[in-house]
């Protein structure tokens, strides 16, 4: 059963910034921002001066929606525009963004500027208990030999595939609808540019993909990679190179690689590197992270990852990089998994049916870079985004600006005592009870700023239905830990039904928790942190 917990705000309710629709015939500062908590900030330091709307309504989430043509109108009308960036907000967003704002006109990626008012960065880091390999895709680099911005495209395409079966790449978005990325079952046709066989991400990104095979051999799949720097250039070819899995079968004996890396748990992706090509260098490789295993021919030892890749742009870390001419992919038996029931995964073959799967492991659409974008889950963070939203605001209305000064004070002193307040309340929770196991990797800095261990993720992956395995490491989770509850996003209800049931099976509790947005209930920042805290406080204290 769902618990509520107790709404309190101090004044936050009446704090609140709705949506006004922009204008061209109103002498205030026109604001836009792409989600509701930017949008309360703004609102905060703006006061009567602006007027300030979100791209991104209430509950919905801002890693999946689709900008309308009402959110276009609203942006050609913007004086200033705010995004988080860090690649929060799906992609189509920001492109919506920086295609129609007028010239000119400041356009701010908060979560990138705030570190020069001191807000703390914390790498992304995606510590998923997988027994396989987790295979995903990314793109390095800026491209800036190309002139690229953050609003280009990389296309990662697949133009030919070889094997015992069939092969498919796809990606499970936010509600389970799978989105096929590679489909070797149809074949590929050159003809369109491979359309059906291409994923599509923004420079310095990454994604998680599930990979499925039909038949236990080995399987070769080539692949093309091409930077579309704006929509009307053609696309520039950075390179085409063949990746080789071991499905099912022994990955050292996989014909013409004898001695051959094999990379067979951790992390890794097929990686587009956008500067390889300046350097001379291939741009396309195999990239492992620090949790990365490979092993090395002759010794079975670990390659190395070399530590964080938390800078975007740094290639000091030779041993993590893999050339896919001397590299296997294993898929070992233990990743044997079944067709889903679902209709829409009919792609895969009968449901039931047997196949291998290196799975997603990260639900949902999860196009993300290297930072963390969930600054705001620190309140001290939020403050840093306060101080730059002050700034921007004065160079775009510098007669207001007094007035800007005035506000932001009075802001950060609310939100100075805020983050005393979700110290103060998250640290009446003994330590031993302070574990957070939720829907949503979105409360990194919540932890890292308050004391609060991120203990995992209680949904599996969409795509399937949970194993006995998986059901049996949520309950030992959970047990050994002795968690008193998990905690549930409530714009993320739809896709709960794992953590719902696992909670009502172990006689947990299931409380709530913001992320990324508001709803009619917590309609600002400084009521939904407050709510977090006494959520945390009330459902994990005995």
């Amino acid at each position: 059963m769902l618990l509520p917990v107790g709404l309190t705000g101090g004044g936050a309710l009446a704090g609140c910034v709705a949506n006004d629709t922009l204008s061209a015939h109103d002498d205030r500062v026109q604001a836009i921002t792409t989600t509701g908590i930017l949008r309360d900030l703004v609102g905060h330091v703006g006061g009567d001066r602006v007027v300030v709307n979100s791209l991104v309504p209430d509950s919905a989430d801002p890693h999946s929606y689709e900008p309308s043509l009402r959110d276009v109108r609203d942006i050609v009308y913007a004086d200033v525009a705010f995004s988080n960036y860090l690649l929060l907000e799906e992609q189509a967003i920001i492109k919506a963004l920086d295609a129609n704002l007028r010239d000119g006109v400041p356009n701010v990626s908060l979560a990138e500027g705030a570190v020069k008012y001191a807000a703390e960065i914390i790498p992304l880091v995606e510590d998923v208990a997988l027994d396989t390999i987790w295979l995903g895709m990314r793109v390095r680099g800026t491209g800036a030999t190309y002139d690229a911005t953050r609003t280009s495209d990389v296309l990662l395409q697949g133009t030919a595939a070889t094997g015992p079966g069939t092969m498919a790449a796809y990606l499970t978005e936010s509600f389970g609808n799978p989105s096929i990325y590679v489909n070797s079952a149809d074949g590929f046709d050159a003809a369109s540019g491979f359309r059906d066989d291409t994923a599509t991400l923004p420079p310095d990104a990454h994604t998680h993909m599930s990979w499925v095979f039909t038949e236990p051999g080995v399987y070769r799949l080539t692949m093309a990679a091409q930077l579309a720097v704006t929509a009307q250039t053609r696309p520039i070819a950075l390179g085409e190179q063949t990746f080789t899995f071991a499905v099912g079968v022994d990955p050292h004996s996989v014909p013409g690689m004898a001695g051959a890396t094999v990379l067979r748990g951790g992390h890794a992706d097929i990686t587009v590197d956008l500067d390889a090509v300046a350097r001379g260098e291939p741009a396309l490789y195999l990239l492992t992270d620090p949790h990365g295993s490979a092993e090395v021919p002759g010794g079975g030892a670990e390659v190395p990852g070399g530590g964080a890749d938390t800078h975007q742009h740094e290639h000091d870390v030779p041993d993590n990089v893999h050339d896919p001419a001397d590299t296997v992919i294993e898929v070992p038996n233990k990743a044997l998994a079944q067709v889903p029931a679902d209709r829409a995964f009919r792609f895969l073959g009968r449901p039931g049916t047997e196949i291998y799967q290196l799975p997603q492991a990260v639900l949902g659409r999860h196009v993300h870079g290297e930072i963390d974008p969930h600054l705001w889950q620190n309140v001290r963070n939020a403050i840093a985004y306060v101080e730059l939203i002050r700034d921007t605001l004065i160079g775009v209305d510098p007669a207001g600006a007094g007035d800007y000064r005035r506000r932001a004070e009075e802001y950060i002193a609310e939100l100075t005592a805020l983050d005393d307040y979700v110290r103060d309340t998250i640290g009446q929770i003994p330590p031993s009870r302070r574990h957070l196991i939720t829907t949503h990797d979105a409360f990194g800095y919540l932890g890292a700023a308050y004391d609060v261990q991120i203990s995992g993720f209680v949904t599996p992956h969409p795509a399937a239905e949970p194993s006995l395995a998986d059901r049996r490491r949520l309950t030992e989770t959970i047990r050994n830990l002795r968690v008193p509850a998990v905690f549930l996003e409530p714009n993320l209800r739809s896709r709960s039904s794992t953590l719902t049931e696992m909670a009502d099976a172990l006689d947990v509790r299931v409380c709530e928790i913001y992320g990324d947005t508001f709803d009619d209930r917590v309609t600002g920042y400084v009521q939904m942190m407050r709510f977090n805290a006494e959520s945390l406080r009330d459902c994990l204290t005995p």
